[in-house]
C-alpha cells in the first residue's frame, strides 16, 4: 500500500491563525484493474474525484478535473467562481480527449477549501456526485454533502428507507457528474471554522466498505491524519476493496485572538445528521457500508 505522510501549514486568518494538518491516499483496491480516482490535497483546496466511463474514460475525467482544480489551488485564492470556471474547462478537456469516447464518461468531485477572504475564516464544501465530505466535531460525525444519486432522491422523497437503499438495484446510478453533458455547478455548504474540526473527504470506495460509525471510530483512534487515513484504507481493503479508494483527512487547530468585547457566544453548528461516538470498534467495519448508494 502507498506510504502516507502528514503535511502541515500555518495559515494567518483574520483575528488569529489556523494550523492545518492533512494526509491523503488513493488506492486501486482489490477488484479493479485501473484506479479511476484522483485527488488534490494542497492548501487551500482538498478534492476527491471518482471517474467513470469506459476502460480509461473515468481515469481521464478525474485526472483532467483535478489538473484544472490544481491550477486554482496554485493561486492560493480559491473561490466558487474560480472552481466553476475550472470545472467548465475540465468538461472541455474531457470532451476533446480521444480516449473519452463513452457517453457516460465523467467524474464526481467533492471537497472543501478554507476561505479567509472575509472578516472570519470559513470552510466551504462542494459536491457533484456521490463522493462525500464528512465533518467530525465534538466527537460526532456529520455527513455534510448530499449524494446526487437515484437512490438518495428516493430516500429524500420518503419512497425508500435507508435500509432498502443499501441493496437497491439502482444504487450505483448517480444523477450529476462533471462530464460533457452535465452542469458543473456544485452544491456548496459554508461552515464556521472551529478548533478541532476534522474532515474526511472520500470516494465511495471507502463508504462501500466502512460505515459512518467506522469512519468515526478511526478518527477517534488516530489523531494524526496519516495514521487515520492509513487505518481507514486498510479496513476498506480488508472488507473487500471492491472499488478504488481515495481518502483525505484534514484537521484544524485554531488560535483566535481574544475579542475586545469579551464575546464568548457559541458558534453555530452545521444542521446535519450526527453520528454519536461509539464506545468500541464493534461497528467500525462491515460489508454494509453507509446508507446512501455509490457510483461505479
Amino acid at each position: 500500500m502507498p506510504e502516507v505522510t502528514t503535511h502541515t501549514r500555518l495559515v494567518a486568518v483574520p483575528g488569529g491563525e489556523v494550523t492545518l494538518s492533512w494526509a491523503a491516499v488513493t488506492d486501486v483496491g482489490r477488484r479493479r484493474e485501473v484506479n479511476q480516482d484522483a485527488l488534490l490535497a494542497q492548501y487551500p483546496l482538498f478534492i476527491v474525484a471518482d471517474g467513470m466511463g469506459g476502460h480509461i474514460g473515468g481515469e481521464i475525467a478525474s485526472a483532467r478535473t483535478v489538473e484544472r482544480l490544481t491550477a486554482v489551488a496554485d493561486k492560493d485564492a480559491v473561490s466558487t467562481k474560480a472552481i466553476e470556471k475550472a470545472l467548465s474547462r475540465a468538461v472541455e478537456d474531457i470532451a476533446q480527449h480521444p480516449g473519452a469516447t463513452d457517453d457516460g464518461t465523467g467524474t464526481t468531485v467533492t471537497g472543501v477549501f478554507l476561505d479567509i477572504s472575509g472578516d472570519e475564516p470559513t470552510w466551504v464544501t462542494l459536491n457533484i456526485g456521490d463522493s462525500r465530505v464528512y465533518l467530525m466535531r465534538d466527537e460526532s460525525l456529520m455527513q455534510i454533502t448530499v449524494d446526487h444519486s437515484v437512490v438518495q432522491e428516493l430516500v429524500s422523497a420518503g419512497r425508500l428507507s435507508p435500509e432498502e437503499a443499501e441493496n437497491h438495484p439502482y444504487g450505483n446510478v448517480i444523477t450529476r457528474a462533471v462530464g460533457p453533458t452535465e452542469s458543473v455547478t456544485p452544491d456548496y455548504v459554508r461552515l464556521d471554522v472551529v478548533d478541532g474540526d476534522r474532515f474526511v473527504i472520500c470516494s465511495d470506495g471507502l463508504t462501500k466498505e466502512l460505515t459512518d460509525y467506522g469512519i468515526l471510530h478511526f478518527l477517534l483512534e488516530h489523531p494524526d491524519p496519516a495514521e487515520a487515513v492509513d487505518a481507514m484504507l486498510h479496513a476498506a481493503i480488508e472488507n473487500g476493496g471492491r472499488d478504488n479508494v481515495s481518502i483525505i483527512v484534514l484537521t484544524a487547530a485554531v488560535r483566535m485572538d481574544a475579542d475586545d468585547d469579551g464575546d464568548t457566544a457559541e458558534r453555530p453548528q452545521p444542521a446535519t445528521a450526527v453520528i454519536p461516538t461509539v464506545a468500541d470498534g464493534s461497528a467500525a467495519t462491515g460489508d454494509t457500508g453507509s446508507s446512501s448508494p455509490a457510483a461505479d
